[in-house]
């Protein structure tokens, strides 16, 4: 239930207050926070002390027992419960033990016979009076940058024709606290990756560590000892010659420069703003950070940002490469049962063998390159969504993988069959188009029924009346005449008359 409540909830609260209920009660019965309850209390001010009941009767006062309202009030409440038991509690806090394991060990060790929160509260307080010392992390200059994305204000996305906020990349040097921005749309890799180019472009330099949280187009898998950065993360910090060192999960001061640099940038630059372009955002951040962000002096540093830049960072900062870094994608790919993969929509051959095997692939805006077992089997240039990229060598020979391949296969057997079929076939297919196939399948099967001459004469009859049915080749050959037996001749030079075949007595 929200801090403002409705007036059936409002007025419930208040009957309950006026029953002299306590808050707590009052939260178990309806649900309300206690911090919310007291705004609802008309007399919180004017109660004195001597108003806190103890003992047995402290439920039906309107004081929260040991609670943090009543500090909040300033009104001193009754001794904590768990009071006796304080050089207990404090030995496990000083441990780094939980309020949750404290609390199990009492109940073990003395047979505490309070619930959990007494030992929550009564932790917290340690807590908060004990503050904690920290360390200071010095960054020697050129050393370190940190990364981080946060929300920046309304942008109107003319694409969608709707208002958006975009995300706003910022790079900080961690010595100088010099930085760069850049808003875009999305959080995915490829804007990730040459925001940090631009970055490094307008630092005139690259830093020998890049800090980052465990967003995913840096890191696959968070690990608080080992985790596992992204394989193109890798190879782009290899290229630019920086280290990418994730931090811990959930600590986010690991990151803390940039953590505070975006709330400066909210806070200073872009609250109560809007842009009615990216460019337009894009623009307004590097104004700013030319005449507001380094010329500021640094609470930390006391020092210019830009003037302490230029004096110690970028001298120490590395060189820039020669070229730009490739960008590419990586994934893991199953081969389909027509031996191809897909990648962006297209499918590429890869060797039979590797039917239904998983492999990798790493594609760019050229070429596509297919992985099993940590060798290259296969490169293909890009092509079009819904398009193939097939290989002859991967395929069988009995197997053509496209339309054309297996045309050309049908008409090979056509010609084989006779010169006025394959006319007759030609013709077809510029009649038809793709729907002459099956009609030349039946063409090649007709040659099982009957003789190869009789078909190639029945497809020389519809060619000359530009027929390409196949029932037309099926009457031509049905009405066909059968050919007349051939009269064996009994006189001929090469045969010997019967009387050289007579009986020798």
């Amino acid at each position: 239930m929200g801090n403002y409540l409705k007036m059936a909830d409002t007025r419930r609260v208040q009957a309950l207050l006026e029953l002299g209920w306590s808050y707590r009660r009052i939260e178990r019965e309806t649900g309300v926070r206690r911090e919310t309850i007291a705004r609802y209390d008309p007399g919180r001010e004017a109660k004195p002390a001597s108003n806190v009941i103890t003992g047995s009767h402290a439920k039906a006062a309107n004081v929260i027992t040991g609670s943090e309202a009543e500090s909040a009030r300033g009104i001193p409440g009754p001794p904590s419960v768990a009071e006796p038991f304080r050089e207990f509690i404090e030995a496990g806090v000083d441990r780094g033990l939980t309020a949750q394991r404290i609390w199990q060990d009492l109940r073990e060790e003395y047979g505490y016979p309070h619930a959990y929160p007494s030992v929550m509260r009564f932790v917290r307080k340690l807590r908060r009076r004990r503050p904690q010392l920290v360390d200071v992390m010095e960054h020697p200059p050129g050393q370190e940058a940190q990364v981080d994305y946060f929300q920046g204000p309304l942008t109107w996305d003319s694409l969608n024709r709707r208002w958006r906020r975009a995300w706003i990349f910022h790079m900080r040097l961690s010595c100088s606290r010099h930085g760069y921005e850049e808003p875009m749309w999305n959080q995915d890799r490829r804007s990730f990756l040459r925001a940090h180019e631009h970055a490094f472009a307008a630092l005139h330099g690259v830093p020998r560590v890049v800090r980052h949280d465990n967003l995913k187009a840096a890191v696959v898998r968070a690990c608080l000892y080992d985790p596992d950065v992204s394989e193109v993360y890798s190879a782009f910090a290899r290229h630019w010659g920086f280290v990418p060192l994730p931090s811990r999960p959930y600590h986010p001061q690991e990151n803390g420069i940039a953590e505070n640099s975006g709330g400066y940038v909210k806070s200073n630059a872009l609250k109560g703003r809007r842009f009615q372009s990216l460019d337009e955002l894009k623009g307004f951040l590097q104004h700013w950070n030319r005449t507001v962000a380094r010329v500021r002096i640094h609470g930390t540093t006391r020092k210019q940002v830009y003037a302490h830049f230029l004096e110690v960072d970028q001298p120490a900062l590395q060189p820039l490469p020669t070229s730009r870094f490739e960008l590419f994608e990586v994934g893991t790919r199953t081969v389909h049962v027509d031996g191809h993969v897909e990648v962006a929509a297209g499918y590429y051959s890869v060797p039979e063998m590797l039917l239904g095997v998983q492999v990798r692939v790493q594609w760019d805006e050229h070429l596509v390159r297919v992985f099993a077992g940590g060798q290259c089997v296969t490169i293909h240039p890009r092509v079009l969504a819904g398009q193939y990229s097939t290989k002859p060598e991967h395929r069988s020979a009995h197997r053509p993988a496209r339309q054309q391949a297996y045309l050309a296969t049908l008409l090979t057997k056509i010609e084989f069959i006779g010169g006025q079929a394959l006319a007759w076939a030609k013709a077809a297919i510029a009649e038809r188009d793709v729907r002459a196939y099956r009609l030349l399948q039946g063409l090649v099967n007709l040659t099982r029924k009957h003789r190869r001459e009789q078909v190639d004469w029945a497809c020389g009859i519809a060619l000359r009346n530009g027929s390409f049915r196949y029932q037309t080749l099926t009457r031509l050959l049905d009405q066909q005449p059968d050919p007349e037996p051939q009269q064996l001749t009994q006189q001929h030079d090469c045969i010997r008359p019967l009387t050289q075949y007579a009986l020798i007595s």
